[in-house]
């Protein structure tokens, strides 16, 4: 009966063990893979707690149809009291010889980007994140109206 409650014992610590997944992950599907340039994708998190460190990355999920090696994100972060921050964000997409970065097989490559790296909220509460694409042609005022080759957009949160 000894051995039986080891391996148990070991087979629920490989199970529950391992790493604690994230404490909030969520993607939003872009419909036809297309970015619009009026579209503001919102994630609302789950409670976050005021004595915890933080790893918050946003998640790019990239086809062949995109077709720049970049990537610019306008980010606001919305504190539970109304307060909001605002990033402009630059992600490189691509190697200098085209091929895309990222994990994935196939046409469609997932990128893991770091948005906020050992964040520590000030209160405890829900806080909302806002991102949107900031594409802009050179020489262009105006933003790409129709960013093509994104296909989905998530926001990940990691608890230390």
């Amino acid at each position: 009966m000894g051995r039986l409650t080891q391996m148990i014992s070991l087979l629920g610590l490989l199970l529950f063990g391992c790493g604690n997944g994230p404490e909030y992950s969520e993607f939003q599907s872009l419909e036809n893979g297309v970015w619009n340039r009026d579209s503001i994708l919102e994630f609302t998190t789950t409670e976050l707690q005021s004595d915890r460190v933080y790893q918050m990355y946003i998640n790019i999920r990239n086809d062949n149809n995109y077709p720049y090696s970049n990537l610019y994100l306008i980010t606001e972060l919305e504190y539970p009291e109304g307060e909001t921050y605002v990033d402009t964000l630059e992600y490189t997409m691509a190697k200098a010889d085209g091929s895309w970065l990222g994990k994935g097989y196939g046409s469609i490559k997932e990128n893991k980007l770091w948005y906020k790296e050992n964040i520590n909220f000030p209160v405890t509460g829900v806080y909302i994140i806002r991102i949107e694409q900031a594409m802009r042609k050179n020489g262009n005022v105006e933003g790409i109206t129709e960013l093509k080759g994104i296909t989905d957009v998530g926001l990940e949160i990691e608890s230390n």
